[in-house]
């Protein structure tokens, strides 16, 4: 029986431990646990995706379907989701898709050595509404429950509906310059039908044709002649820059000789042979050739577009027009690069995609089978409580592995968010490395692992985000552990390195973790920051994840403005190094405030500090304080207002705004002050400090009507620059 042969009856039997009533027979400790089983069933009730499982034979009736499953159908329960589709499979999809929908399941699931399948098809909500869907399927066998399919599905209306789209769009190009000239043979053949006199047709139709092409040629096929109406210099030449008579078949040979590009050359003849232009002209009124000429050493695109001017029934009497379509076939070229370039994303999007999919459901599938098969043992043995026990136990080390997984995808989700920030506090460098190997050592004992630690720090005290960094190193040095053999080594060291003299007041760390592990290959390598990227699947490398720890990892250390980096050699190990400079708590600040104190005073200036973290407000009111400022502070941007409206005109010199605040932010405190009454509050200098360092951040600043945005942490010669300009502005 494999992984997936006993889910129904793992769910039933799931279902049957929590509903026991007598909770008086197990123990606090197994009453914890099954609490804990109960949530990793509400997990599947509130996963962001549809999920489904529904018995493979005739009935196909569904067996459970979770919140978002009913969401996506727009139903308010279980029961009226059931009622609405029948309590069947074949109530979910479209009637109209049903039957080619359940053929290609059964032809992937033959074919998939993992029963695999996946397919897209409509469902029609209970509002009515039609949607397009996702439907990632796997076939499973269990003696208890039979045979039966478990899905993950998803709305995929707008990519559907976009990529139909953008065919019709390519489509109705194509059409648009067939349907003009079709525009202009239907008006001719109404011409024709009214004055029925053919040469007067004829030239209205050769005259139509005469606005865009620089030779009309008029030829009998049945005669074997051609009649020049227009010449350009390619057909003048052939003759003689007379409106005279040549046979058709010779014209025809010696344009091509003469012209055509020899790689086009055998095409356009074949196409300009009698047979095939009266085969064409039967099935249509027109058809036209694309093909590329020689002139002056340089290559140019042309077309030849024959339309047929006599009887439907006998074609004989044809007109040629050769136009120019450089631009045209430039333009489709140009219009063929985007489409493929966009094709090329969409697929990367996609592979990345389905790689999240595939990954999810391994490494969720894998610890949720564990739950299932430990809780139905559980259920069969409950009378032995040391057995139960130790299942349970079993059951909650899975539900922590699900829980780490959903926390990996939300942390990642949450960082991309605008929501994201670093919060400042004081640490040491040298604490935070010691407690990280403080934590690994037992898992390192237990693999036999030489776990060491070195530091090399004149200044450990420094300002930063001590959570943040820490989540980083531990996330380097637990992989480090994780994947170095028994018997290996892992070292972690903090190194300061040589000072810049640029850099007053700051310190520049390199952490670095080094391990004897199994290393990296160079393609994988060049990848490792990108979500959902690892060395290996997690099956072949025995250890679950999304590969989303190195990828949160970057993105903590860009927005610290730092870096990261890997080195690594399969088989001999792997040597990762974050470098960042960050503020020392023990530097005085002092000469280069004086330094710049000497240009621009602002010795009994008030000025009003808004900033609802506590520490930040201290640190910028005590370094504001050394160059002779009198401080006010708020503590959100409603208060603000306020201090600003109540004021003496002139009280105030300079207001340092922060952006994120609870009540009013910073964005809407100063649009606030810019509307007030009186200009001297309105046209009080501005200045954004803060943590949101994007681009982004600071052109919203300026919009609102700050006059300038710094970040944090503050740097005070910068700061005086600023607001020298700032005031001079004013």
């Amino acid at each position: 029986m494999n992984n997936h042969e006993n889910l129904y009856n793992s769910i039933e039997q799931m279902l049957i431990l929590l509903g026991i009533d007598n909770k008086e027979e197990l123990s606090p400790e197994d009453l914890k646990r099954l609490e804990l089983t109960r949530q990793t069933k509400n997990f599947l009730d509130k996963f962001p995706g549809g999920f489904f499982i529904y018995r493979a034979d005739e009935s196909e009736q569904i067996i459970y379907a979770n919140k978002a499953m009913l969401k996506i159908f727009g139903c308010d329960d279980l029961a009226q989701f059931r009622t609405f589709t029948g309590n069947s499979f074949k109530g979910i999809v479209h009637p109209d898709d049903l039957a080619s929908v359940e053929n290609s399941i059964k032809e992937q699931i033959s074919q998939s050595q993992e029963d695999l399948d996946y397919v897209e098809y409509r469902i029609i909500r209970k509002d009515g509404e039609v949607r397009w869907v996702e439907d990632y399927g796997h076939f499973a066998h269990s003696e208890i429950a039979g045979d039966v399919f478990y899905v993950f599905i998803s709305d995929a209306t707008e990519r559907i509906n976009r990529q139909l789209s953008e065919k019709n769009a390519l489509i109705d190009a194509q059409n648009e310059k067939e349907q003009k000239l079709q525009h202009l043979i239907e008006k001719h053949n109404r011409e024709r039908s009214l004055f029925q006199q053919e040469d007067l047709q004829r030239l209205k139709v050769i005259e139509g044709l005469s606005i865009n092409y620089d030779s009309i040629l008029f030829a009998d096929l049945d005669e074997d002649t051609v009649l020049p109406y227009r010449l350009s210099y390619r057909t003048q030449h052939h003759f003689e820059k007379k409106l005279q008579i040549r046979k058709f078949t010779e014209l025809m040979k010696d344009y091509a000789s003469t012209w055509v590009h020899p790689d086009d050359r055998e095409l356009v003849s074949k196409m300009t042979v009698n047979d095939y232009i009266r085969k064409e002209l039967s099935e249509n009124d027109s058809f036209y050739i694309n093909y590329r000429c020689i002139e002056n050493d340089t290559t140019k695109y042309l077309q030849l577009r024959i339309v047929n001017v006599g009887s439907k029934s006998k074609i004989s009497q044809i007109v040629l027009g050769y136009r120019t379509i450089d631009d045209e076939i430039l333009h489709e070229i140009k219009q063929k690069s985007v489409l493929e370039d966009a094709l090329h994303k969409a697929n990367l999007a996609s592979v990345a995609k389905n790689t999240f999919l595939s990954n999810m459901s391994h490494d969720m599938r894998t610890p949720l089978n564990a739950i299932f098969g430990y809780t139905a043992l559980a259920g069969k043995n409950l009378k032995d409580k040391e057995l139960v026990s130790d299942y349970l136990e079993k059951i909650e080390a899975a539900s922590r592995q699900i829980l780490d997984l959903i926390n990996n995808v939300l942390e990642l989700t949450y960082m991309e968010s605008q929501n994201f920030r670093l919060n400042e506090t004081e640490c040491n460098v040298c604490e935070i490395v010691q407690e990280i190997q403080r934590s690994l050592l037992p898992k390192a004992v237990q693999k036999n692992i030489s776990l060491s630690l070195q530091s090399n720090t004149m200044n450990s005290g420094v300002y930063a985000d001590k959570e943040k960094l820490k989540q980083v190193l531990h996330h380097l040095a637990d992989n480090a552990v994780k994947y170095t053999k028994n018997g290996g080594q892992v070292n972690i060291s903090v190194t300061e390195l040589k000072k810049d003299k640029l850099s007053k007041g700051f310190s520049t760390y390199e952490f670095t973790v080094k391990d004897t592990g199994v290393g990296i290959g160079k393609n994988a390598l060049e990848h490792i920051f990108e979500p959902f990227e690892r060395e290996n699947n997690t099956t072949q490398a025995g250890i679950y994840g999304l590969g989303l720890g190195l990828t949160i990892a970057k993105h903590i250390i860009d927005t610290m403005g730092g870096t990261i980096t890997a080195e690594s050699e399969v088989g001999k190990g792997s040597t990762f190094k974050v470098t960042l400079e960050l503020r020392k708590q023990n530097y005085d600040h002092r000469t280069e405030q004086e330094q710049s104190a000497r240009s621009f005073s602002l010795k009994g200036k008030k000025i009003l500090i808004v900033e609802d973290n506590p520490i930040n407000l201290e640190i910028e009111a005590e370094l504001l304080s050394d160059l002779g400022c009198t401080i006010d502070s708020a503590q959100n941007g409603q208060i603000a207002v306020e201090k600003v409206s109540a004021s003496k005109d002139g009280e105030y010199f300079l207001i340092l705004m922060d952006i994120q605040m609870p009540v009013m932010d910073g964005l809407q405190a100063t649009e606030a002050i810019r509307k007030l009454d009186n200009p001297a509050h309105a046209k009080l200098p501005i200045i954004a400090v803060s943590a949101n360092a994007f681009e982004s951040d600071k052109k919203a600043s300026i919009e609102a009507g700050m006059d300038a945005h710094l970040t944090k942490p503050i740097n005070i010669p910068l700061l005086l620059k600023t607001i020298k300009q700032t005031v001079k502005n004013k």
